[in-house]
Protein backbone atom coordinates (compact mmCIF):
# COMPACT_ATOMS: atom_id res chain seq x y z
CA UNK A 1 0.00 0.00 0.00
CA UNK A 2 1.45 3.35 -0.93
CA UNK A 3 2.54 6.22 1.47
CA UNK A 4 -1.10 8.14 3.05
CA UNK A 5 -0.86 11.48 1.24
CA UNK A 6 -1.15 13.31 4.93
CA UNK A 7 -3.73 16.65 4.76
CA UNK A 8 -5.44 17.29 8.42
CA UNK A 9 -8.04 19.18 9.10
CA UNK A 10 -5.90 22.54 9.89
CA UNK A 11 -4.18 21.98 6.73
CA UNK A 12 -7.97 21.95 4.82
CA UNK A 13 -7.83 25.59 5.92
CA UNK A 14 -5.80 26.51 3.64
CA UNK A 15 -3.52 23.79 1.86
CA UNK A 16 -1.08 25.19 -0.68
CA UNK A 17 -2.70 28.63 -0.75
CA UNK A 18 -2.25 29.74 2.58
CA UNK A 19 0.77 31.99 2.19
CA UNK A 20 -0.19 33.18 -0.81
CA UNK A 21 -3.77 33.78 0.60
CA UNK A 22 -1.88 35.88 3.71
CA UNK A 23 0.15 38.01 1.49
CA UNK A 24 -2.88 39.27 -0.43
CA UNK A 25 -4.73 39.33 2.18
CA UNK A 26 -2.60 42.22 3.76
CA UNK A 27 -3.33 44.24 1.32
CA UNK A 28 -7.05 43.94 0.44
CA UNK A 29 -7.87 45.16 4.08
CA UNK A 30 -6.12 46.67 6.79
CA UNK A 31 -5.45 45.43 10.23
CA UNK A 32 -7.78 46.42 13.20
CA UNK A 33 -6.95 49.05 15.27
CA UNK A 34 -4.34 48.99 17.84
CA UNK A 35 -5.45 49.85 21.31
CA UNK A 36 -3.33 52.70 22.21
CA UNK A 37 -4.69 54.58 25.42
CA UNK A 38 -7.21 51.95 25.94
CA UNK A 39 -7.48 49.64 29.16
CA UNK A 40 -6.01 46.41 29.00
CA UNK A 41 -6.56 43.37 31.05
CA UNK A 42 -5.39 40.32 31.63
CA UNK A 43 -2.27 38.66 32.03
CA UNK A 44 0.48 35.76 31.77
CA UNK A 45 -0.37 32.54 32.51
CA UNK A 46 1.43 32.22 35.96
CA UNK A 47 2.79 34.48 38.33
CA UNK A 48 3.84 36.39 41.34
CA UNK A 49 2.64 40.08 41.94
CA UNK A 50 3.50 41.82 45.55
CA UNK A 51 4.45 37.91 46.97
CA UNK A 52 0.69 36.71 46.12
CA UNK A 53 0.61 33.37 43.91
CA UNK A 54 -1.30 33.63 40.54
CA UNK A 55 -2.47 31.18 38.51
CA UNK A 56 -4.20 31.91 35.57
CA UNK A 57 -5.84 29.61 32.38
CA UNK A 58 -5.87 29.59 28.49
CA UNK A 59 -7.65 33.21 28.05
CA UNK A 60 -5.03 34.49 30.32
CA UNK A 61 -8.33 36.63 31.68
CA UNK A 62 -8.93 34.78 34.75
CA UNK A 63 -5.84 35.70 36.57
CA UNK A 64 -6.66 34.31 40.32
CA UNK A 65 -4.57 34.55 43.35
CA UNK A 66 -3.71 30.77 45.13
CA UNK A 67 -2.34 29.88 48.02
CA UNK A 68 -0.05 27.02 46.26
CA UNK A 69 0.22 25.13 43.38
CA UNK A 70 1.74 21.92 43.55
CA UNK A 71 2.58 19.82 40.55
CA UNK A 72 2.05 16.25 40.52
CA UNK A 73 3.98 13.61 38.84
CA UNK A 74 2.81 10.23 40.21
CA UNK A 75 0.18 7.75 39.55
CA UNK A 76 -1.45 4.90 41.44
CA UNK A 77 -0.77 4.87 45.37
CA UNK A 78 1.51 7.47 45.28
CA UNK A 79 -1.10 10.35 43.64
CA UNK A 80 -3.57 8.97 45.75
CA UNK A 81 -1.15 9.60 48.47
CA UNK A 82 -0.12 13.15 47.13
CA UNK A 83 -3.96 14.16 46.76
CA UNK A 84 -5.17 12.91 50.48
CA UNK A 85 -1.75 15.18 51.73
CA UNK A 86 -2.51 18.15 49.33
CA UNK A 87 -6.53 17.82 51.08
CA UNK A 88 -5.80 17.29 54.48
CA UNK A 89 -3.45 20.92 53.95
CA UNK A 90 -6.03 22.83 52.51
CA UNK A 91 -8.92 21.56 54.86
CA UNK A 92 -6.59 22.36 58.25
CA UNK A 93 -6.39 26.03 56.82
CA UNK A 94 -9.84 26.21 55.53
CA UNK A 95 -9.25 26.41 51.84
CA UNK A 96 -10.17 25.03 48.52
CA UNK A 97 -8.58 22.77 46.69
CA UNK A 98 -9.18 22.41 42.78
CA UNK A 99 -6.98 19.88 40.61
CA UNK A 100 -6.54 20.54 36.64
CA UNK A 101 -4.15 19.69 33.75
CA UNK A 102 -3.18 22.06 31.32
CA UNK A 103 -5.42 24.39 32.51
CA UNK A 104 -7.23 25.26 28.25
CA UNK A 105 -10.47 26.36 30.32
CA UNK A 106 -11.32 29.61 30.10
CA UNK A 107 -13.15 31.22 32.86
CA UNK A 108 -11.24 30.05 36.12
CA UNK A 109 -13.25 26.59 35.92
CA UNK A 110 -9.72 24.68 37.66
CA UNK A 111 -8.32 27.77 39.49
CA UNK A 112 -9.41 27.60 43.39
CA UNK A 113 -9.04 31.41 44.91
CA UNK A 114 -6.72 31.52 47.60
CA UNK A 115 -6.79 27.46 47.46
CA UNK A 116 -4.59 24.59 46.73
CA UNK A 117 -3.79 23.97 42.82
CA UNK A 118 -2.87 21.24 41.71
CA UNK A 119 -1.44 20.54 38.23
CA UNK A 120 -1.63 16.56 37.57
CA UNK A 121 1.34 15.63 34.45
CA UNK A 122 2.04 12.48 34.64
CA UNK A 123 1.10 9.29 31.56
CA UNK A 124 0.49 6.24 32.46
CA UNK A 125 -1.28 3.68 29.90
CA UNK A 126 -2.07 0.36 30.14
CA UNK A 127 -4.74 -0.94 27.36
CA UNK A 128 -6.76 -4.35 27.53
CA UNK A 129 -7.36 -5.28 23.61
CA UNK A 130 -9.76 -8.22 25.34
CA UNK A 131 -11.96 -5.49 26.79
CA UNK A 132 -11.55 -3.25 24.15
CA UNK A 133 -10.67 -0.39 26.94
CA UNK A 134 -7.45 1.45 28.55
CA UNK A 135 -6.84 2.35 32.10
CA UNK A 136 -5.30 5.53 31.94
CA UNK A 137 -3.78 7.76 34.81
CA UNK A 138 -5.69 11.46 35.40
CA UNK A 139 -3.24 13.43 34.37
CA UNK A 140 -1.89 12.09 31.19
CA UNK A 141 -2.94 13.89 28.40
CA UNK A 142 -4.56 12.83 24.99
CA UNK A 143 -1.24 12.96 23.22
CA UNK A 144 -0.10 10.07 25.66
CA UNK A 145 -2.73 8.31 24.81
CA UNK A 146 -2.23 7.96 21.44
CA UNK A 147 1.24 7.52 21.17
CA UNK A 148 0.52 4.22 23.78
CA UNK A 149 -3.00 3.22 21.56
CA UNK A 150 -1.54 3.57 18.24
CA UNK A 151 1.46 0.92 17.88
CA UNK A 152 -1.22 -2.06 18.68
CA UNK A 153 -3.66 -0.58 16.12
CA UNK A 154 -5.93 1.03 18.77
CA UNK A 155 -7.56 4.84 19.05
CA UNK A 156 -9.81 6.76 21.70
CA UNK A 157 -13.11 6.75 21.06
CA UNK A 158 -13.94 10.12 21.71
CA UNK A 159 -11.38 12.61 22.50
CA UNK A 160 -11.50 16.56 22.54
CA UNK A 161 -10.01 17.78 19.29
CA UNK A 162 -6.81 18.32 19.81
CA UNK A 163 -4.21 15.86 21.86
CA UNK A 164 -2.80 18.19 24.72
CA UNK A 165 -6.00 18.20 26.91
CA UNK A 166 -5.76 16.22 29.44
CA UNK A 167 -8.33 12.87 30.16
CA UNK A 168 -9.51 13.60 33.31
CA UNK A 169 -10.38 16.90 32.64
CA UNK A 170 -11.89 15.64 29.35
CA UNK A 171 -14.52 13.80 31.23
CA UNK A 172 -14.61 16.91 34.16
CA UNK A 173 -16.05 19.08 31.34
CA UNK A 174 -17.47 15.95 29.63
CA UNK A 175 -16.23 17.75 26.50
CA UNK A 176 -17.13 15.84 22.97
CA UNK A 177 -15.06 15.30 19.61
CA UNK A 178 -15.95 14.36 16.43
CA UNK A 179 -16.19 10.60 15.95
CA UNK A 180 -19.88 9.43 15.29
CA UNK A 181 -21.94 8.80 16.59
CA UNK A 182 -21.22 9.24 20.30
CA UNK A 183 -21.90 11.33 22.91
CA UNK A 184 -19.59 13.15 24.82
CA UNK A 185 -16.76 11.72 26.28
CA UNK A 186 -17.96 10.51 29.69
CA UNK A 187 -20.54 8.05 27.93
CA UNK A 188 -17.02 5.72 26.66
CA UNK A 189 -15.98 6.38 30.60
CA UNK A 190 -16.92 2.36 32.09
CA UNK A 191 -15.36 3.31 35.77
CA UNK A 192 -13.09 5.87 37.82
CA UNK A 193 -11.14 6.04 40.92
CA UNK A 194 -11.08 9.52 42.49
CA UNK A 195 -10.79 10.51 46.39
CA UNK A 196 -13.04 12.57 47.64
CA UNK A 197 -13.01 15.35 49.47
CA UNK A 198 -12.60 14.22 52.84
CA UNK A 199 -9.84 11.86 51.61
CA UNK A 200 -11.71 8.48 51.02
CA UNK A 201 -10.62 7.12 47.90
CA UNK A 202 -13.84 5.64 45.92
CA UNK A 203 -14.53 3.80 42.49
CA UNK A 204 -17.27 4.89 40.75
CA UNK A 205 -19.04 3.24 37.41
CA UNK A 206 -22.74 2.91 36.13
CA UNK A 207 -23.07 -0.18 38.93
CA UNK A 208 -21.14 1.53 41.89
CA UNK A 209 -21.19 4.76 43.54
CA UNK A 210 -23.28 5.57 40.30
CA UNK A 211 -24.27 9.18 41.52
CA UNK A 212 -21.01 10.05 42.56
CA UNK A 213 -20.19 9.09 38.61
CA UNK A 214 -23.49 10.91 37.05
CA UNK A 215 -22.37 14.11 39.08
CA UNK A 216 -18.53 13.65 37.87
CA UNK A 217 -19.32 13.12 34.67
CA UNK A 218 -19.19 16.88 33.56
CA UNK A 219 -18.47 18.09 37.51
CA UNK A 220 -15.53 20.53 36.61
CA UNK A 221 -13.69 18.38 39.62
CA UNK A 222 -16.15 19.69 42.01
CA UNK A 223 -16.95 15.76 43.07
CA UNK A 224 -13.95 13.97 43.39
CA UNK A 225 -10.02 14.42 42.61
CA UNK A 226 -9.66 12.03 39.54
CA UNK A 227 -6.69 9.28 39.87
CA UNK A 228 -7.85 7.31 37.12
CA UNK A 229 -10.43 6.26 34.61
CA UNK A 230 -11.18 3.15 32.17
CA UNK A 231 -12.46 4.09 28.90
CA UNK A 232 -13.36 2.60 25.73
CA UNK A 233 -10.65 2.57 22.60
CA UNK A 234 -11.62 1.71 19.35
CA UNK A 235 -9.79 0.07 16.47
CA UNK A 236 -7.70 2.62 14.55
CA UNK A 237 -8.39 2.90 10.69
CA UNK A 238 -7.18 3.88 7.60
CA UNK A 239 -9.64 6.55 6.17
CA UNK A 240 -10.27 8.83 3.10
CA UNK A 241 -12.17 12.19 2.86
CA UNK A 242 -15.40 13.30 1.22
CA UNK A 243 -17.09 16.74 1.30
CA UNK A 244 -20.05 18.48 0.34
CA UNK A 245 -20.66 21.77 -0.28
CA UNK A 246 -24.31 22.91 0.67
CA UNK A 247 -26.81 25.90 1.52
CA UNK A 248 -26.68 26.18 5.39
CA UNK A 249 -29.83 25.93 5.55
CA UNK A 250 -29.27 21.84 4.48
CA UNK A 251 -26.91 21.37 6.66
CA UNK A 252 -28.67 19.70 9.27
CA UNK A 253 -31.03 16.68 7.14
CA UNK A 254 -26.97 15.96 5.56
CA UNK A 255 -25.41 15.91 8.63
CA UNK A 256 -27.58 13.80 10.17
CA UNK A 257 -27.51 11.17 7.26
CA UNK A 258 -23.78 10.82 7.06
CA UNK A 259 -24.05 10.62 11.09
CA UNK A 260 -26.01 7.81 11.23
CA UNK A 261 -24.13 6.09 8.48
CA UNK A 262 -22.31 2.97 10.07
CA UNK A 263 -19.87 3.60 7.19
CA UNK A 264 -18.64 7.13 8.19
CA UNK A 265 -17.15 7.14 11.43
CA UNK A 266 -16.15 10.53 11.71
CA UNK A 267 -17.89 13.44 10.56
CA UNK A 268 -17.95 17.31 10.85
CA UNK A 269 -18.98 20.71 9.41
CA UNK A 270 -17.95 24.34 8.80
CA UNK A 271 -19.40 27.67 7.86
CA UNK A 272 -18.84 30.71 6.18
CA UNK A 273 -17.37 33.39 8.61
CA UNK A 274 -17.22 36.15 6.03
CA UNK A 275 -19.85 39.03 7.98
CA UNK A 276 -21.53 39.97 4.60
CA UNK A 277 -22.52 36.06 3.70
CA UNK A 278 -22.47 35.05 7.36
CA UNK A 279 -23.38 31.45 7.48
CA UNK A 280 -24.70 30.97 4.05
CA UNK A 281 -22.79 27.57 3.00
CA UNK A 282 -21.99 24.61 4.72
CA UNK A 283 -18.99 22.21 3.96
CA UNK A 284 -19.78 18.62 5.07
CA UNK A 285 -16.88 16.48 5.62
CA UNK A 286 -16.98 12.86 6.66
CA UNK A 287 -14.31 9.94 6.90
CA UNK A 288 -14.98 6.31 5.68
CA UNK A 289 -12.79 3.21 5.66
CA UNK A 290 -10.92 2.81 2.55
CA UNK A 291 -10.87 -1.37 1.42
CA UNK A 292 -7.16 -1.51 2.25
CA UNK A 293 -6.83 -1.81 5.90
CA UNK A 294 -3.72 -3.41 5.71
CA UNK A 295 -0.15 -1.80 6.80
CA UNK A 296 -1.62 1.18 8.62
CA UNK A 297 1.11 3.87 9.09
CA UNK A 298 2.06 5.14 12.82
CA UNK A 299 0.22 8.86 13.30
CA UNK A 300 1.20 11.44 11.80
CA UNK A 301 1.61 15.42 13.57
CA UNK A 302 0.64 18.08 12.44
CA UNK A 303 3.06 18.40 9.53
CA UNK A 304 3.88 22.05 7.65
CA UNK A 305 0.64 22.72 6.00
CA UNK A 306 -1.13 22.97 9.42
CA UNK A 307 1.74 25.22 10.51
CA UNK A 308 1.21 27.10 7.10
CA UNK A 309 -2.70 27.23 7.88
CA UNK A 310 -2.14 29.50 11.13
CA UNK A 311 -0.83 32.43 8.72
CA UNK A 312 -3.91 32.17 6.69
CA UNK A 313 -5.95 31.78 9.76
CA UNK A 314 -4.36 35.07 11.54
CA UNK A 315 -4.56 37.01 8.12
CA UNK A 316 -8.69 37.08 8.98
CA UNK A 317 -8.32 39.23 11.57
CA UNK A 318 -9.55 42.87 10.21
CA UNK A 319 -9.33 41.12 6.65
CA UNK A 320 -13.05 40.05 5.44
CA UNK A 321 -11.27 39.44 1.99
CA UNK A 322 -9.30 36.50 3.90
CA UNK A 323 -12.04 35.24 5.38
CA UNK A 324 -13.36 34.78 1.73
CA UNK A 325 -10.28 33.78 0.32
CA UNK A 326 -9.67 31.05 3.39
CA UNK A 327 -13.38 29.64 2.44
CA UNK A 328 -12.69 29.04 -0.84
CA UNK A 329 -9.66 27.19 -0.24
CA UNK A 330 -11.25 25.09 2.22
CA UNK A 331 -14.33 24.58 0.15
CA UNK A 332 -12.98 24.16 -3.17
CA UNK A 333 -9.18 23.58 -3.37
CA UNK A 334 -8.73 21.22 0.31
CA UNK A 335 -11.36 18.75 -0.95
CA UNK A 336 -8.95 18.11 -4.21
CA UNK A 337 -6.12 17.76 -2.37
CA UNK A 338 -6.85 15.76 0.25
CA UNK A 339 -5.62 12.33 0.50
CA UNK A 340 -5.95 9.56 2.84
CA UNK A 341 -5.26 9.75 6.81
CA UNK A 342 -5.67 7.49 10.16
CA UNK A 343 -7.76 7.95 12.20
CA UNK A 344 -5.16 8.88 15.56
CA UNK A 345 -3.49 10.94 12.70
CA UNK A 346 -6.80 12.90 12.06
CA UNK A 347 -7.02 13.78 15.99
CA UNK A 348 -3.45 14.17 16.99
CA UNK A 349 -2.60 17.76 17.20
CA UNK A 350 -1.76 20.54 19.39
CA UNK A 351 -4.10 23.61 19.75
CA UNK A 352 -1.11 25.64 19.51
CA UNK A 353 -1.10 25.03 15.64
CA UNK A 354 -3.63 28.30 15.98
CA UNK A 355 -1.89 30.19 18.07
CA UNK A 356 -2.15 33.94 17.89
CA UNK A 357 1.59 34.97 19.06
CA UNK A 358 0.12 38.22 19.47
CA UNK A 359 0.60 39.58 23.08
CA UNK A 360 -2.46 42.37 22.69
CA UNK A 361 -5.20 39.76 21.43
CA UNK A 362 -6.56 36.65 22.49
CA UNK A 363 -8.44 33.52 21.07
CA UNK A 364 -12.17 33.06 23.32
CA UNK A 365 -13.85 29.86 22.69
CA UNK A 366 -17.63 29.50 22.39
CA UNK A 367 -20.23 26.36 21.99
CA UNK A 368 -23.31 26.02 21.67
CA UNK A 369 -25.79 22.83 21.59
CA UNK A 370 -28.56 22.85 19.42
CA UNK A 371 -31.34 20.79 18.71
CA UNK A 372 -30.66 19.93 14.75
CA UNK A 373 -34.43 21.01 13.81
CA UNK A 374 -33.50 24.44 15.82
CA UNK A 375 -30.68 24.97 13.13
CA UNK A 376 -32.11 27.21 10.87
CA UNK A 377 -32.88 29.72 14.23
CA UNK A 378 -29.48 29.41 15.28
CA UNK A 379 -28.33 30.60 11.57
CA UNK A 380 -30.43 33.64 12.26
CA UNK A 381 -29.41 34.03 15.57
CA UNK A 382 -25.63 34.37 14.64
CA UNK A 383 -26.30 36.42 11.69
CA UNK A 384 -27.88 39.47 13.54
CA UNK A 385 -26.04 39.14 17.05
CA UNK A 386 -22.48 38.31 15.83
CA UNK A 387 -21.35 41.10 12.86
CA UNK A 388 -21.86 44.32 14.82
CA UNK A 389 -19.86 43.14 17.57
CA UNK A 390 -16.69 44.17 18.26
CA UNK A 391 -15.05 40.97 18.65
CA UNK A 392 -13.59 38.84 15.51
CA UNK A 393 -15.41 35.83 14.50
CA UNK A 394 -12.85 33.33 12.86
CA UNK A 395 -14.13 29.56 12.38
CA UNK A 396 -17.22 27.60 13.67
CA UNK A 397 -16.94 23.86 13.86
CA UNK A 398 -20.01 21.83 13.22
CA UNK A 399 -19.70 18.61 15.41
CA UNK A 400 -22.45 15.50 16.51
CA UNK A 401 -23.29 15.35 20.03
CA UNK A 402 -25.22 12.28 20.56
CA UNK A 403 -28.14 12.53 23.90
CA UNK A 404 -26.36 12.64 27.32
CA UNK A 405 -28.80 11.18 30.16
CA UNK A 406 -26.28 10.39 32.55
CA UNK A 407 -24.39 13.70 33.85
CA UNK A 408 -26.44 15.78 35.90
CA UNK A 409 -25.34 19.04 34.36
CA UNK A 410 -25.81 17.84 31.33
CA UNK A 411 -25.05 20.16 28.05
CA UNK A 412 -26.96 17.68 25.11
CA UNK A 413 -29.43 16.04 27.02
CA UNK A 414 -31.08 15.25 23.67
CA UNK A 415 -29.22 15.40 20.48
CA UNK A 416 -27.32 18.12 19.22
CA UNK A 417 -25.69 19.71 16.66
CA UNK A 418 -22.86 21.29 18.58
CA UNK A 419 -21.24 24.87 17.12
CA UNK A 420 -17.67 24.84 18.55
CA UNK A 421 -16.84 28.89 17.64
CA UNK A 422 -13.68 30.48 17.47
CA UNK A 423 -13.79 34.47 18.55
CA UNK A 424 -10.08 36.89 18.69
CA UNK A 425 -10.39 39.47 20.97
CA UNK A 426 -8.42 42.25 22.08
CA UNK A 427 -6.94 42.38 25.50
CA UNK A 428 -9.16 45.45 26.45
CA UNK A 429 -11.81 46.39 29.46
CA UNK A 430 -13.61 47.72 25.79
CA UNK A 431 -13.51 44.24 24.26
CA UNK A 432 -14.24 42.36 27.62
CA UNK A 433 -17.32 44.06 28.16
CA UNK A 434 -18.05 44.12 24.09
CA UNK A 435 -17.56 40.47 24.22
CA UNK A 436 -19.63 39.90 27.10
CA UNK A 437 -22.60 41.86 25.34
CA UNK A 438 -22.83 39.48 22.10
CA UNK A 439 -22.28 36.65 24.03
CA UNK A 440 -25.46 36.92 26.12
CA UNK A 441 -27.42 38.15 23.53
CA UNK A 442 -26.76 34.66 21.78
CA UNK A 443 -27.34 32.91 24.88
CA UNK A 444 -31.21 34.56 24.91
CA UNK A 445 -31.37 33.14 21.40
CA UNK A 446 -30.26 29.76 21.86
CA UNK A 447 -31.93 29.31 24.93
CA UNK A 448 -35.40 30.39 22.74
CA UNK A 449 -34.81 27.64 20.51
CA UNK A 450 -34.19 24.54 22.92
CA UNK A 451 -30.60 24.84 23.00
CA UNK A 452 -27.49 25.20 25.87
CA UNK A 453 -24.53 26.86 25.72
CA UNK A 454 -20.79 24.88 27.63
CA UNK A 455 -19.83 25.86 30.51
CA UNK A 456 -15.51 25.89 30.40
CA UNK A 457 -15.28 29.40 28.31
CA UNK A 458 -15.22 32.98 30.11
CA UNK A 459 -18.04 33.10 33.01
CA UNK A 460 -20.14 35.76 30.68
CA UNK A 461 -23.61 34.28 31.04
CA UNK A 462 -25.95 35.41 33.66
CA UNK A 463 -26.90 33.70 36.59
CA UNK A 464 -30.31 33.35 34.96
CA UNK A 465 -29.05 31.70 31.94
CA UNK A 466 -27.33 29.34 33.66
CA UNK A 467 -30.18 27.72 35.48
CA UNK A 468 -31.99 27.51 32.29
CA UNK A 469 -29.44 26.38 30.14
CA UNK A 470 -28.67 23.85 33.36
CA UNK A 471 -32.06 23.21 34.63
CA UNK A 472 -30.42 20.13 37.28
CA UNK A 473 -28.28 22.96 38.48
CA UNK A 474 -29.58 23.21 41.94
CA UNK A 475 -29.79 19.62 42.47
CA UNK A 476 -26.12 19.50 42.23
CA UNK A 477 -25.49 22.20 44.13
CA UNK A 478 -26.98 20.51 46.99
CA UNK A 479 -25.39 17.12 46.47
CA UNK A 480 -22.70 18.86 45.97
CA UNK A 481 -23.19 20.01 49.57
CA UNK A 482 -23.93 17.16 51.31
CA UNK A 483 -20.78 15.50 49.97
CA UNK A 484 -18.71 18.33 50.61
CA UNK A 485 -19.88 20.47 53.70
CA UNK A 486 -17.02 22.36 53.88
CA UNK A 487 -16.81 23.24 50.33
CA UNK A 488 -13.12 22.22 50.05
CA UNK A 489 -13.45 21.35 45.86
CA UNK A 490 -13.85 25.05 44.48
CA UNK A 491 -13.07 26.87 41.34
CA UNK A 492 -15.03 29.69 39.69
CA UNK A 493 -17.72 27.86 38.31
CA UNK A 494 -18.75 26.92 41.91
CA UNK A 495 -18.03 30.67 43.00
CA UNK A 496 -19.97 32.22 40.39
CA UNK A 497 -22.95 30.40 39.21
CA UNK A 498 -23.39 27.33 41.88
CA UNK A 499 -22.80 28.55 45.50
CA UNK A 500 -25.63 30.98 45.13
CA UNK A 501 -28.44 27.75 44.79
Amino acid sequence: MGQIRTITRRGLLVGAGAVGGYALGRGWAPELSRARGVATVGGSAAGATDGTLILNDASLLSATPVHSHQRVAASGDALVEALRAELKAARSEGRCVNIGAARHSMGGQAIPREGHAITVDNAWIEPDTAAGTYRVNGGARWSDVITALDPIGFSPAVMQSNHDFGVAATFSVNAHGWPVPFGPMGSTVRSLRMVLPDGDLVTASRTENAELFRMAMGGYGLIGLIVDLEVEMVPNQRLAPAFELMPAEAFPDAFLAAVRDPAKPMVYGRLNVERATLFEEALLVSYSPTPDQTDIPPAAGSGLVSHLASYIYRGQVGREQVKRWRWWVESGLGPRIAGESTRNSLMNEPVVTLDDRDPGRVDILHEYFVPPEAFGGFLEACREVIPDAFVEFLNVTLRYVEADAESVLAHSPTPRIAAVMSFTQEMTARAEADHARMTRALIDRILALGGSYYLPYRPHARADQFTRAYPRAQAFAEAKRALDPALTLRNNLWDSYLEPL
